[in-house]
């Protein structure tokens, strides 16, 4: 009788962790096609819709975030965190899985926890520069830790650590500059500005750009500007004294990013780990702005490794609204500086993460 491996992966919250998780198991198909991959997500939270749209089964769990500012209602938590717990006990027995893969999030603590418990070899992947407190928590149990920067033994055992990079959206690099002008309806005589914040939206990043929405329509500057769903009726309002410029697209989503990057000589960026991850496997000078909202500030930790290495340039959040459009629009100009970021970062991507990610699953499953 034949066998096959059978992988249970776990964690999300956001498409940070979401995005990472389905790649390692669209990967793991492609070297495996016939192994089994179940998910373990949180209820309410948006991998319950996100996995099953990429064809995958997930179960959830009760399982919520710590509050810090109320701690009454850590109760239900701590109650819901057992919950989950016993719940993983019963997925395992069931699914039996040969390897437990953990991306960073509530469930992934619950899961991870117990798989390890239970005899499961575990790896880890964490995408940021600064180790999220699931993954610390989980270290000291996992067999292999995959992360996508350099200096991660502050956080976890050296001898347990892989640099592989985070996994990116494949389709990103079959982007084609001549068919990009064209779907934009842009020009390639002029230099081209990509500003997004996430499917969401980035209010600082917003904000900024509605205060120098004057400047930038007397720039000659194509600008391509994602507002997120937050915010574009908002943008869209700000927008309306300039809407006769057509050097400046304002949309609420981009479908089709491969086209976006490939036009872009300059891109406005958050500093989260899977967009940085995709800045540099397309070796795109950026501007980036962390968030100021997200725990333990590890956005602003990811944007220092490349600004320390000369490979993208920093404007704080706190900063934005009276720097960046002015800084965006004399960086675009120096055709110098722009070649030396696009080298730097280029200098700091990893290829094949994913793939790379699967064939150490795979190694723990035999």
């Amino acid at each position: 009788m034949t066998t096959h491996s059978k992988y249970l992966i776990s964690g999300g919250g956001t498409g940070g962790h979401i995005f990472p998780a389905v790649s390692i198991a669209n990967a793991l198909r492609e070297l495996q096609p016939d192994c089994e991959i179940l998910f373990v997500g949180a209820l309410g939270r948006m991998e319950m819709e996100r996995v099953p749209a990429a064809g995958y089964n997930i179960v959830g769990l009760p399982v919520q975030g710590f509050e810090r500012k109320n701690m009454l209602k850590n109760i239900s938590v701590l109650w819901n965190l057992q919950k989950s717990m016993c719940q993983v006990r019963q997925i395992i027995r069931s699914f039996k899985p040969d390897v437990a893969v953990g991306v960073g999030g509530y469930a992934s603590g619950a899961a991870l926890k117990v798989a390890h418990k239970m005899g499961i070899p575990t790896l880890l992947q964490e995408q940021n520069g600064f180790a999220g407190v699931t993954n610390k928590l989980l270290a000291n149990g996992a067999q292999k830790i995959c992360v996508a920067y350099e200096g991660m033994e502050r956080f976890f055992p050296s001898e347990k650590i892989i640099l592989t990079g985070n996994p990116v959206r494949q389709n990103l690099t079959q982007g084609d500059k001549a068919t990009a002008y064209e779907a934009f309806g842009f020009s390639a005589d002029k230099k081209t500005l990509l500003i997004v914040g996430g499917s969401l939206g980035a209010r600082t990043i917003n904000q900024s750009v509605i205060a120098h929405l004057d400047e930038l329509s007397k720039s000659g500057v194509q600008v391509l500007w994602q507002t997120g769903k937050n915010y574009i009726a908002d943008c869209q309002k700000a927008f309306e004294p300039f809407a006769k410029n057509r050097q400046i697209i304002v949309t609420e989503f981009v479908s089709r990013m491969d086209l976006a990057y490939a036009m872009a000589d300059l891109v406005i960026s958050r500093a989260g780990a899977s967009s940085i991850s995709e800045l540099c496997l397309l070796g795109k000078p950026t501007i980036l702005v962390p968030s100021p909202n997200v725990a333990e500030d590890h956005q602003t930790h990811n944007a220092m490794a490349l600004v320390n290495k000369s490979a993208a340039v920093l404007v704080k959040d706190i900063d934005a609204q009276n720097e960046l459009i002015t800084k965006s629009l004399a960086l675009i100009n120096d055709s110098q500086k722009l070649t030396d970021l696009s080298g730097n970062i280029l200098k700091l991507a990893q290829r094949d993460s994913a793939k790379r990610i699967a064939e150490e699953v795979i190694k723990l499953a035999k």
